[in-house]
């Protein structure tokens, strides 16, 4: 069996000390050792002047609205895991759908201003598959209507644009450190903010608005990450780069097999970025290819081969959001069309040569 993303496993042995040492230290939770240090490493190493630690991804979307105060409405994209719309309903806000760039499946800047109402307050951008938004326009529409940006970077960890974060764009970005990441600490995630009074009023927020011992002073939330994944985080971090640089290779093998096929589109990289690579999503178009997507994608699992129709349905299909004006396909035509070709191959660090050259082999046999 082959799926689309395998958790990076550092060797069992290494993590037994840290084990031990949680274990002797009888500290498990809420901002020890291992939990302080992560936060360290992480900083340094993805050149964010500040980050908090989370359980989870989908509770440092949720904070980063409560923080900056969000109301009304937040525009966002379509085209992403539905915890990005579900923050927004979860803090009682609507979320306005806006169409994405056939190129990136980012949120597509020149569309934001057309659905901004006096309502809006924020736009909840998602850095697509790790590629990079347009920041600078969406700064500057942000910019010139007054609005808050929060970005879901879910996917980007350690991307950068000409050699800076772009975890540093907008009012603050998001994490998540799930299994299936390029790099996780089992579940977890972060927020990353750049000042050091933002951050303290967010781990009050994640420890029930607890400040101090005695003393609660903002309704708060249970969203700490404990030692052992604090611990294990540290460890991972140990081989992230020789897990990206694995990941580059398999892409580029996809590429080259791929390049020539009527039917068959990957997105390019970009000079200026550097890539996590964690994701490899390919987009089928039917009648050049002589086969569906779906198609395709049942063929694969027939080998033992699980890809992901990543994203597939829209966010604003699903019946808590298809009732808004927003959702209607007629809005979303890029989006729709992206969602309809989507297969994202697998493209994990432990992915050998010949597993490659069998998922293309099979792609190849379903050209007509």
């Amino acid at each position: 069996m082959i799926t689309v993303t395998q958790p990076l496993l550092p060797p069992l042995q290494e993590f037994f000390p840290y084990l031990e040492d949680i274990w002797n230290r009888k500290w498990i939770t809420n901002n020890g050792f291992y939990h302080t240090e992560l936060e360290k490493a992480l900083c340094e190493y993805l050149k964010v002047p500040y980050i908090s630690l989370f359980t989870n991804g989908t509770i440092p979307l949720m904070i980063a609205l409560q923080k900056l105060r969000i109301t009304g409405e937040v525009i966002t994209t379509p085209f992403s895991f539905v915890a990005t719309t579900h923050a927004i309903w979860w803090n009682g806000l609507t979320p306005v759908f806006v169409d994405v760039e056939e190129e990136t499946g980012n949120l597509d800047p020149t569309k934001i201003e057309d659905a901004i109402t006096k309502q809006t307050t924020a736009i909840m951008p998602v850095h697509v598959y790790g590629n990079p938004c347009n920041t600078e326009k969406i700064q500057s529409i942000a910019d010139k209507y007054g609005l808050k940006v929060i970005y879901d970077a879910a996917h980007a960890f350690g991307v950068e644009k000409n050699g800076i974060s772009i975890l540093n764009a907008g009012d603050m970005s998001t994490l998540s450190f799930h299994a299936t990441k390029t790099y996780n600490t089992i579940e977890g995630g972060a927020i990353v903010c750049q000042n050091k009074e933002t951050k303290k009023q967010i781990d009050y927020m994640k420890n029930f608005g607890f400040e101090g011992e005695s003393e609660v002073s903002i309704p708060g939330i249970n969203g700490k990450m404990d030692e052992i994944r604090s611990a294990y985080g540290i460890l991972n971090l140990n081989y992230i780069d020789e897990a990206i640089g694995k990941r580059k290779i398999v892409v580029e093998q996809y590429r080259k097999e791929l390049r020539n096929i009527p039917g068959i589109r990957y997105m390019q990289d970009l000079d200026e970025v550097k890539y996590n690579y964690s994701y490899f999503p390919i987009f089928v178009n039917k009648v050049k290819l002589g086969t569906g997507r779906d198609i395709l994608y049942e063929k694969l699992k027939d080998y033992g081969i699980f890809s992901r129709r990543y994203f597939y349905p829209l966010i604003s299909s699903f019946s808590p959001y298809r009732n808004l004006v927003s959702a209607s396909e007629n809005n979303l035509p890029i989006a729709t069309k992206l969602a309809s070709e989507v297969i994202c191959l697998p493209t994990h660090h432990g992915l050998e040569e010949k597993e490659v050259d069998m998922i293309i082999d099979i792609i190849l046999k379903e050209k007509k």
